[in-house]
């Protein structure tokens, strides 16, 4: 993998808040509490939370349990969730995606946190989370030697990721998105409680269909062929079709407050990571 780019990154700093979305909160009313020293406010208390932390006082006054939150000082946690399914193998997806991924880690390695970076496909393959330059460079080796295989269980993946995180963190999604609809919708609905980041990686073929007249189609997941004739009328189906798919990704994650990037695998790395300039998660140094 080529590393230059990371001199660039170093311009870069990852932010640690990011707003709530006033569209869908899910069950958070924040992002980032816990047992801190700056009482922000109160909630309802919830099952599973520390019993320690509601405030008799105001149960005396109300008769309801209310937990006293707090801000809390705590290091950042970078989930990177990276598709490695076969459809990633496509005209540089995956190798396009790696990139992205070790460019977030670079990110949080630089301010000392913590990242994580887990392949998926049918299957979670989570990373355990690391800090340092040595761990990361450890990690772009074993991605280097990745293959991308197999199908993708998106809604599945999200369901589990949300289970395994107990803290909210900051979760990079990188992928084609190239599934379901409705599922792919579900799942930045699941991992929404969380500074999400959604990185929607795609070829140049796939968003422009430069394909025309009799044509073997294969789908790399299932190994299925299709064998074809593209008309002109076809094309500009299949394009009103991935911008009406992209577009409802792009509204989704606009509802929940996470931020959304649409990246072509010929424009250059470091672009990508300018663009996130004007957006919450990075920010100018």
């Amino acid at each position: 993998m080529d590393t230059e780019f990371f001199k660039e990154l170093d311009r870069f700093s990852l932010l640690v808040r990011k707003r709530v979305s006033t569209a869908y909160s899910g069950g958070r009313k924040s992002l980032r509490f816990g047992h801190g020293i700056s009482p922000v406010g109160y909630r309802e208390y919830r099952k599973g939370d520390d019993f320690k932390l509601v405030d008799w006082k105001v149960y005396g006054r109300t008769e309801k349990l209310y937990i006293r939150e707090h801000e809390e000082e705590r290091s950042l946690v970078v989930h990177i969730l990276l598709d490695g399914s076969a459809s990633m193998g496509y005209e540089g997806k995956f190798g396009y995606a790696c990139r992205l991924a070790a460019g977030f880690a670079y990110l949080a390695t630089s301010e000392n946190e913590k990242y994580a970076i887990s392949l998926f496909c049918k299957k979670l393959y989570s990373g355990e989370p690391k800090r340092g330059r040595r761990n990361l460079f450890q990690t772009i080796e074993a991605l280097d030697r990745t293959t991308p295989r197999g199908g993708t269980g998106l809604l599945a993946i999200a369901d589990q990721v949300e289970s395994l995180l107990k803290t909210t963190s900051l979760v990079v999604l990188i992928s084609d998105l190239l599934g379901d609809t409705d599922d792919i919708l579900s799942s930045i609905y699941r991992l929404s409680g969380h500074e999400l980041v959604v990185i929607q990686v795609l070829a140049a073929q796939e968003t422009e269909m430069p394909f025309g007249g009799d044509i073997k189609f294969v789908d790399l997941e299932s190994s299925l062929p299709l064998i074809t004739r593209v008309t002109e009328q076809e094309r500009q189906e299949y394009l009103r079709r991935i911008a009406e798919h992209n577009d409802r990704i792009r509204a989704a994650c606009s509802q929940v407050g996470a931020d959304y990037f649409l990246v072509r695998t010929d424009r250059p790395i470091f672009e990508a990571f300018s663009e996130m300039l004007s957006r919450t998660v990075v920010r100018k140094t």
